[in-house]
């Protein structure tokens, strides 16, 4: 089978036959229009001197010698040389004309192949329209595009606007038409698993829908802050549907029964959530105020927690004045509602979305966990390119218990940061041993700072 390259070969070929005749076609043009100039200089320029009439007189007499042989030679001659004239520039009346048809015709092929050309190179890319071919009417709405009422903006250069949605959604027609669905104005479908699943699958951001969310039953009032940090939220404050458990107690009772789930006792907030980074046990664990005491007080202000659970790292950063906006996916559990309910602001996305947020302004970025070796390496360099654009001069990047191989840790990872620009401040790594040395699984936590300059 022929690779990409070669299904492109013969149209590339084509092309460059093309262009080959219509330059040799310009020449071509060139040359005689720049010979049909010179014979117009040539027939009418100064060069041209027609013999003068009266060139021999009598006593400077301006009349003509009548009778004189040498006068009737030279009048004979001047209208030969006039006759010869007149049919030379007859010749190049007609050669300037056929130069005008050959230009008309040479610029009519030109035409033809710029539209061919065109067409060849629009069949190989497909248009925004293509892309929505056999999506709903409220699929193709949600998507795009839709024409500014006020026409041309100055500052984007376009008339029309595209809702962010990911282009990964349309690898996915038949679940994305699926999730676009529903009776508009009405009640949403409660669907979050589904929405969530092509999330993972890169359709991130989803498009947004003109339908609303079930809302819960018997729902009160928030605990009131600060209280509100370390309390369980009442079980009406959400919809359960999605989840295996259907109420908080459930959730916080499966860390003593077997089986795997994402963070399985952090909803457990008298557990070991109430002791994450309140000290430092100068290995992997790094305390909280060690890694706030290395910026001058008061300077780390506002950041950012990626797959930050169920929020405590942003509760316990409230209680030092700094406000963290947590990441968190609802991975078979309620998370970004807990995390909302606690008084803290969550983002319902992936890793695989640019960070929304303007370059230079966060003080802190954390991550536990999440950011692993479970990532491609490819894209897990561009997420480390995106934290360094975000944070400031000078600003943190915590990376805190990074699950690696012991053969990636030097050989991937530490390259991969250095590459990135990050300075080390603090380096610990430790070996997992939980399911066996052979294994060697290791984790490292690093607090690194994005340079001054």
């Amino acid at each position: 089978m022929g690779s990409a390259e070669d299904d492109h070969l013969p149209k590339k070929q084509t092309h460059k036959s093309i262009n080959g005749q219509t330059k040799y076609k310009l020449k071509l043009l060139f040359l005689i229009i720049l010979t049909n100039l010179l014979t117009i200089y040539i027939f009418t320029g100064p060069s041209l001197n027609l013999h003068p009439i009266l060139k021999n007189t009598i006593n400077d007499s301006p009349f003509p010698a009548f009778g004189s042989t040498s006068l009737l030679q030279e009048l004979s001659a001047t209208k030969k040389e006039l006759e010869t004239s007149r049919s030379q520039i007859k010749v190049l009346h007609q050669q300037l004309k056929s130069t005008n048809q050959l230009v008309t015709e040479l610029l009519a092929q030109l035409n033809l192949l710029n539209q061919s050309i065109n067409r060849s190179t629009d069949s190989t890319l497909p248009n925004f329209n293509d892309l929505l071919d056999d999506l709903s009417n409220e699929a193709k709405l949600g998507l795009g595009p839709h024409k500014l009422p006020l026409g041309l903006s100055p500052r984007s250069r376009t008339d029309e606007v595209y809702p962010s949605v990911g282009g990964g959604c349309l690898m996915y027609k038949e679940d994305l038409a699926q999730y676009m669905t529903y009776n508009v104005g009405k009640e949403c479908p409660v669907d979050d698993v589904f929405a969530q699943r092509l999330m993972l699958k890169g359709c991130e951001p989803l498009p947004i829908r003109r339908c609303h969310p079930k809302a819960p039953a018997g729902y009160v009032e928030p605990t009131p802050l600060p209280k509100s940090l370390w309390s369980t939220p009442p079980d009406t404050s959400i919809i359960w549907d999605p989840y295996t458990c259907k109420n908080y107690s459930c959730l916080i009772e499966r860390r003593k029964f077997p089986g795997f789930y994402d963070c399985k006792d952090c909803f457990d907030l008298q557990f070991r959530e109430k002791t994450r980074w309140q000290f430092d046990n100068g290995g992997l664990d790094f305390g909280m105020d060690q890694v706030l005491s290395t910026r001058s007080q008061g300077t780390i202000r506002i950041g950012l927690d990626i797959g930050g659970g169920v929020g405590t790292f942003a509760a316990r950063m409230k209680e030092r004045n700094v406000t963290i906006i947590t990441t968190s996916m609802n991975l078979d559990g309620p998370f970004n509602s807990f995390i909302a309910s606690r008084g803290l602001i969550s983002m319902h996305v992936g890793v695989s979305q640019r960070l929304p947020f303007f370059q230079n302004t966060l003080d802190i970025v954390h991550s536990m966990h999440i950011l692993s070796n479970w990532i491609p390496d490819t894209m897990l360099e561009l997420i480390m390119y995106d934290i360094y654009r975000v944070l400031r001069p000078g600003g943190l990047f915590w990376l805190d218990h990074f699950f690696c191989l012991g053969t990636q840790l030097n050989a991937t990872y530490v390259p991969m940061l250095e590459r990135v620009g990050f300075k080390k401040l603090r380096w610990k790594a430790g070996m997992k041993l939980d399911r066996g040395i052979d294994k060697n699984e290791w984790y490292f936590s690093a607090l690194l700072e994005k340079p001054m300059s």
